[in-house]
């Protein structure tokens, strides 16, 4: 913890002298800054030796974990951002660095014991990889015809070693299909569902996981359903009867949806931190963005309305989307529809070029990905001839994973998973907006954008398709593969005539 850190948490305490967290900042603050200097903020030194925390520290982390929780519900917002942002800052360097290194070595103590080392290093038979050749120089040193490959095209048995090779290389070295699933953490942060076997290695450890499951379960989860399903009545009613309204009440409309957005981002005890809001999208453009959870939607229109665009869905989501386009001009598409490039182009264009109309919010991934990299945009949104809102969204997966594997969990199942988290903590980057250069096609734009998103969020930049997470391998990469390999052969045989 550093000194910065210490001053903050007392300063925090004195501005909010005179105001209802008065006694509870002030008296808290100075007992925290006191046990700041306590052996449990230092460095463990040692494998397996276990820092001295008392029974009182302990209460005093729990009650911190509450009053972040709680802190979106009280009145004096202002304040409340500043002890956020200190509980966030302590807790994350008191506890995650401090606990979860205790915790590393003492499993690690336990495995040397057992003679079973929980990290074990290469061994000196590793083959290494080896530089990539082309497809002619592989298949020569397979025939063991180094000079060029003999005038006749045939085939040899010795040729599908260089196809295995490549095909085990890709599934070792795969850096796609490890986008689909949950974020992997340096440490614990005392989810079982990051990691169950961290709560097993000491007493008090499995006491805080259990005080944990409590809070989370006895304490948060029913107040962030209630508020939640506050949240969604309110925008179900309230947007129905705004849409009865003569002309709709577009002034009217936007304040009912940014109320229930904030509700229901409060009912995740979502933490935001927005960057250049100076590039806030504005209308007549559209904004695009990495796509890691559906929250995203109400992350991003919890600073601002949006028209939403979309397939059409049916149950509780079919409701809650029937119920805004009644009161705002949101796209909704059919299934059939979808397919129609054409027409989901046109009614992109007509929505831009009416400047009354609020900006459109596409992600143009079309999947979600773990947050951990930026998959290849659909060219679609990129061929309007509009302003495009770059956003870069970023997750902390240490206080809970956003991450949404539709093809594991339901939606209701992730939202309860969501809500029984410790935290939504997320940052925002509005990009400078961007347009299409001269000369440049839409595939290079949509590029050019996505490259700017997960530089600015720390993403991996990838060209590959979201689909592949559910969609077969197309015939035409086999294809390719196929016309590369007769094309080695034909070539060989127009050589040596």
């Amino acid at each position: 913890m550093s000194f910065f850190s210490r001053g903050v948490v007392c300063d925090v305490a004195q501005r909010t002298r005179g105001s209802s967290l008065h006694r509870l900042s002030t008296c808290g603050s100075h007992r925290f800054c006191r046990g700041l200097n306590s052996p449990f903020t230092q460095p463990v030194v040692g494998a397996g030796v276990l820092p001295h925390l008392s029974f009182n520290q302990q209460v005093w982390e729990c009650l911190l974990l509450c009053v972040h929780i709680l802190l979106p519900c009280v009145k004096h917002y202002s304040k409340i951002q500043i002890l956020q942002s200190c509980f966030l800052n302590t807790f994350s360097e008191c506890f995650f660095s401090v606990l979860i290194k205790w915790a590393t070595s003492r499993m690690e103590k336990e495995a040397k014991e057992k003679n079973q080392q929980l990290y074990k290093p290469c061994s000196n038979g590793i083959i290494a990889k080896e530089q990539a050749s082309s497809l002619q120089q592989e298949i020569q040193e397979l025939r063991g015809s180094p000079s060029g490959l003999p005038s006749v095209p045939e085939f040899e048995l010795a040729d599908i070693f260089y196809f295995c090779r490549t095909g085990v290389e890709s599934i070792l070295d795969d850096e796609v299909t490890k986008r689909f699933s949950a974020q992997e953490l340096e440490g614990w942060n005392l989810l079982t569902r990051s990691n169950y076997n961290f709560r097993h290695i000491s007493v008090r450890l499995t006491v805080l996981w259990g005080l944990g499951v409590l809070i989370r379960y006895g304490v948060l989860l029913p107040l962030r359903v209630t508020l939640a399903v506050v949240g969604i009545c309110l925008l179900l009613v309230l947007t129905t009867l705004v849409g009865f309204l003569p002309n709709k009440e577009f002034y009217l409309s936007e304040k009912v949806h940014l109320m229930c957005y904030r509700i229901c981002v409060k009912s995740l005890t979502a933490i935001i931190t927005y960057h250049n809001r100076e590039n806030k999208p504005k209308t007549g453009g559209i904004c695009v963005s990495n796509h890691t959870t559906p929250i995203d939607v109400i992350i991003l229109a919890n600073d601002g309305c949006y028209s939403m665009v979309g397939q059409v869905h049916g149950g509780l989501m079919g409701m809650i989307q029937r119920a805004m386009v009644k009161s705002s001009h949101h796209i909704w598409f059919e299934r059939s529809e979808v397919k129609d490039r054409h027409l989901v182009a046109k009614r992109l264009s007509d929505h831009v070029a009416d400047k009354t109309k609020q900006p459109i919010l596409i992600f143009p991934e079309g999947t979600c990905i773990n947050n951990t990299s930026v998959m290849m945009f659909k060219k679609g949104s990129f061929e309007i001839a509009c302003t495009v809102y770059p956003v870069a969204i970023k997750y902390d997966p240490r206080f809970g994973d956003a991450f949404w594997n539709s093809s594991k969990f339901g939606l209701v199942s992730y939202l309860l998973r969501m809500m029984s988290s410790w935290a939504v903590v997320c940052s925002v980057w509005y990009l400078p907006p961007m347009n299409r250069e001269e000369g440049e096609d839409a595939v290079q734009f949509a590029n050019r954008v996505k490259a700017a998103i997960a530089a600015q969020g720390g993403l991996v930049d990838l060209i590959w398709d979201g689909g592949l997470k559910r969609a077969k391998v197309k015939d035409a990469f086999k294809e390719e593969q196929q016309k590369l390999y007769s094309e080695v052969l034909v070539g060989g045989q127009e050589t040596g005539d």
